[in-house]
């Protein structure tokens, strides 16, 4: 029995005891990831070194870091902790939009053990360790704590990082305090500025692995077609994009496709930009041209539709989402936006479809189920509104959902549902006038004059337009 409380005792005592700090794993955690790392030196035709770098072995024999770190290598070496040298055999896969390069080398068994890799996206404010090479200085160890997670339309994650990431400490793991990969550091200079953020490991296991490449047939292949220069400008903007400074990412976007005007993605960011940026004009043009060399990407045609909208060309971005949804059948925001253009278009039995695709697809979608709610409630078929704006109530239990519900339960002569629902709508919110004006109405409807009176005076005192309307139906 005592063996008992002491257990539950010592369990307690766990349980509420105050959280070891982060800092205090740090120096054993950088002691079982830092043999992992390593540092990399690349070397022109002649044998001069041409840059400097880092990477991490995710295997036995395979090593990550960023594409840039090798370009316009003939050979390249790594380096590992314990200060042995080892020439890489070759390139295996890259991944030029998130500037990863996946590199063979044959090191003795257990020489580094290879760091676990995250699939999932980091939690913002969670704490990292970057280990890297910076300015040749191997192993350095910086930490800091991830800052952001952005989802960037067309590309996927990006993950900003307060760590700083010096030149030579590209390709760096970024570590969670369990010591998995959450990310690839990536330092990319634009404008003078420094960006630091890190590639989501989830890229990595993207990778398509082909046959090996030498560098220098790499390097031959990369001077003939231009990409490689393009793509780091579209990397460059993708990290001022993570910025929401959409003025200066489209310039990298722009470089990026006077270099090669068949980078479909740099068009497509482009135009995601010039859309942020209100030239809609500029961003159809650059949407439709990334349509034109990928047409089997749907979010071209979801920019396409973007652009459309706001110029007022409702049946060309009905068209454009129809084609993105076809595409992709399965993204619910398509569907909605899909909706939103056939209501300009007073296509509504097509558009209360949209609607119900993207609920069936997303059951939280809200505004979905906002405007599925009002396009029955424009048809007067109140019953189903009722459905939809319950399940509204769900997801947004606001005034404004409140309201919906009240006016749909009024117009079916049910004034009690109709009551708690206008009071409900007044609480969450007592300044909305049109709420409290149906609360008025309904307490009429119901017999109660002194009830409706006392919402008029409200809406008086508020120098309301609505407290004339509701006057009226008191005072007929």
């Amino acid at each position: 029995m005592k063996y008992t409380a002491f257990i539950i005792f010592a369990f307690l005592a766990l349980a509420f005891a105050p959280p070891i700090f982060a800092q205090d794993f740090l120096p054993e955690l950088v002691r079982r990831i830092k043999p992992s790392a390593v540092a990399i030196e690349t070397f022109d035709a002649k044998g001069a070194t041409l840059s400097r770098g880092s990477g991490f072995f995710i295997s036995a024999d395979k090593i990550i870091t960023n594409r840039h770190v090798i370009e316009k290598s003939s050979r390249v070496e790594i380096h590992l902790m314990d200060g042995k040298k080892f020439t890489v055999r070759g390139v295996l896969a890259i991944d030029g939009e998130g500037d990863l390069a996946l590199l063979q080398v044959d090191v003795p068994p257990n020489s580094a053990p290879p760091l676990p890799l995250v699939q999932s996206a980091p939690q913002e404010g969670e704490s990292i360790v970057v280990i890297g090479n910076p300015f040749g200085l191997e192993g350095s160890v910086s930490n800091g704590i991830v800052s952001a997670v952005r989802e960037i339309p067309g590309y996927g994650k990006i993950i900003q990082i307060t760590a700083p990431i010096s030149p030579g400490s590209s390709g760096s793991p970024v570590v969670n305090m369990r010591g998995q990969v959450i990310g690839v550091a990536t330092l990319q200079a634009a404008e003078g500025q420094s960006l630091n953020f890190a590639v989501p490991s989830s890229r990595i296991s993207q990778l398509k692995i082909g046959e090996m490449q030498t560098f220098s047939s790499l390097n031959a292949e990369t001077q003939k077609n231009k990409r490689a220069a393009a793509q780091r400008l579209y990397s460059q903007g993708l990290g001022i994009l993570s910025r929401d400074e959409y003025a200066r990412a489209v310039v990298y976007f722009e470089k990026a496709v006077e270099i090669d005007p068949n980078y479909a993605e740099s068009w497509y960011q482009a135009g995601f930009c010039y859309g942020m940026l209100g030239r809609h004009a500029d961003a159809l043009k650059a949407s439709r041209q990334a349509a034109k060399l990928r047409p089997e990407w749907a979010e071209t045609h979801v920019n396409i539709g973007a652009s459309s909208f706001a110029l007022g060309q409702y049946k060309d971005a009905a068209d454009a989402y129809r084609q993105a949804t076809k595409i992709d059948d399965g993204n619910a925001d398509s569907q909605y936006a899909l909706g939103l253009s056939l209501n300009k278009l007073n296509r509504t039995d097509e558009e209360l479809l949209a609607y119900k695709r993207a609920v069936a697809i997303r059951p939280d979608h809200a505004n979905a189920w906002e405007q599925l709610g009002a396009g029955y409630f424009k048809q007067k078929r109140y019953a189903p509104a009722i459905e939809a704006f319950e399940q509204l109530k769900i997801y947004k239990p606001d005034a404004k959902t409140y309201n919906y519900l009240g006016e749909s339960y009024f117009e079916l002569g049910r004034t009690p549902e109709s009551l708690e629902a206008f009071n409900n709508a007044v609480s969450y919110n007592p300044d909305f006038e049109r709420a409290r004006y149906n609360l008025g109405k309904a307490y009429l409807k119901s017999g109660d004059r002194d009830s409706a009176n006392v919402q008029y005076e409200i809406l008086r005192t508020n120098k309301s337009d609505w407290a004339d309307r509701l006057y009226v139906l008191i005072n007929p």
